[in-house]
């Protein structure tokens, strides 16, 4: 039995333009696009309200917040799962990587075990039908921690990775290349100065020692896979350049203009944090990333940990760039970056993955959500 659905009366966000229009699916898939009313029985009028693709998330550390909604109070994490699946999905976002961390430099030596059941999770909830959104791994590798390759290879043959980034969290590279910031940091956890410099110094010795062999042998061991892979928190253009020489096509979060221009010279492409757009700047001291969208050097947003900020820095960024291109930010490029061409874009053939929305006081307000036509949201 063909199940139908018909959506009326939207406004269309299409790859290139807005279309006053009707949507009818079909089995979970956009089988038509109509301009203009439908008078078919049964079909529902959206108001004029926007319809938009389903948002493609290609980092979100959210999970992570679940797990531990509070120091030390950790939740159990099929729990914590449940409840990650639930936030994205009534954040427009129906497809998902969830970012999970391999390797631990000393920030949070939980994570290995949000790694480890947040595998487990996913891979016992996806095949039951009670996610709303469709989960996969973005598997964040630290390449300086020495137990990083045992991890990885744990799950190294997993059909639900997705994508696969490259980070060095030592202090002085990265995310961290100010090491004055990086002592502050430290500091404010309390941590004494001799204690923070002698960490500095046994961190940086282990990565001179770890990161090149787990960087290689990773790249060996991932080689042929069709697999996105990323550098992470790129800080000058001799890193960029060697990613780019190493095969590395994606840079995600570069942390400074002259990263991001590198990388775009290098004919990569680049991710970056919409949470630094709805904030209005970084929270760590990086690149403000309105700068870095003003300067073409943005190709797909991640909400980085706050889910909901997708369609924000979306709509921020739609005033300047237009609708379509900001929502394709968001949804079709992600999802191509991904090599998800069943997705991204409302276009016939497509899966139904589509977020119904209408702005109030300027903001951009979610009032339904499908995944494959059914309603999850």
């Amino acid at each position: 039995m063909t199940l139908e659905t018909i959506l009326t009366g939207a406004m269309l966000v299409l790859p290139e333009d807005i279309l006053p229009g009707t949507i009818v699916i079909r089995d979970g898939r956009i089988a038509e696009i109509q301009p203009g009313l439908s008078s078919a029985p049964g079909a529902e009028d959206l108001g004029g309200e926007y319809l938009i693709p389903g948002i493609v998330d290609v980092h979100t550390d959210n999970l992570e917040r679940q797990v531990q909604p509070r120091a030390g109070a950790r939740w159990p994490s099929r729990s914590a799962f449940l409840s990650h699946d639930a936030q994205v999905a009534a954040a427009g976002v129906t497809t998902v990587l969830d970012a999970l961390c391999l390797g631990d430099l000393g920030f949070d030596t939980e994570r290995i075990e949000t790694f480890r059941n947040g595998v487990a999770d996913m891979a016992a909830l996806r095949p039951t039908g009670a996610l709303k959104s469709d989960h996969f791994l973005h598997l964040r590798c630290e390449l300086p921690a020495p137990d990083m390759p045992m991890l990885f290879e744990s799950v190294a043959d997993s059909d639900m990775i997705r994508m696969i980034s490259l980070m060095d969290h030592s202090p002085g590279f990265g995310q961290y290349v100010d090491l004055d910031r990086y002592r502050a940091m430290r500091g404010r956890s309390g941590m004494p100065k001799e204690q923070i410099e002698a960490r500095i110094a046994f961190l940086l010795d282990q990565r001179a020692r770890v990161a090149d062999p787990n960087r290689y042998g990773l790249l060996d061991r991932i080689k042929g896979r069709d697999i996105a892979l990323a550098s992470h928190d790129d800080w000058d253009e001799a890193e960029v350049a060697r990613n780019a020489a190493d095969g590395i096509t994606i840079s995600e979060f570069p942390v400074n203009m002259k990263a991001a221009k590198a990388a775009r010279a290098a004919g990569q492409e680049i991710i970056a944090g919409a949470p630094n757009i709805v904030r209005g700047g970084s929270h760590s001291g990086n690149v403000a990333v309105k700068a870095l969208v003003a300067a073409g050097l943005v190709d797909a947003l991640a909400s980085d940990y706050v889910p909901p900020s997708m369609l924000e820095a979306a709509w921020i960024v739609a005033e300047t760039l237009g609708l379509p291109a900001a929502i394709a930010m968001i949804t079709d490029r992600p999802a191509r970056m991904l090599r998800m061409a069943d997705r991204g874009r409302i276009a016939p053939g497509l899966r139904a993955d589509l977020v119904q929305l209408r702005p109030v006081l300027g903001q951009p307000v979610i009032r339904r959500v499908w995944t494959e036509g059914v309603r999850v949201a």
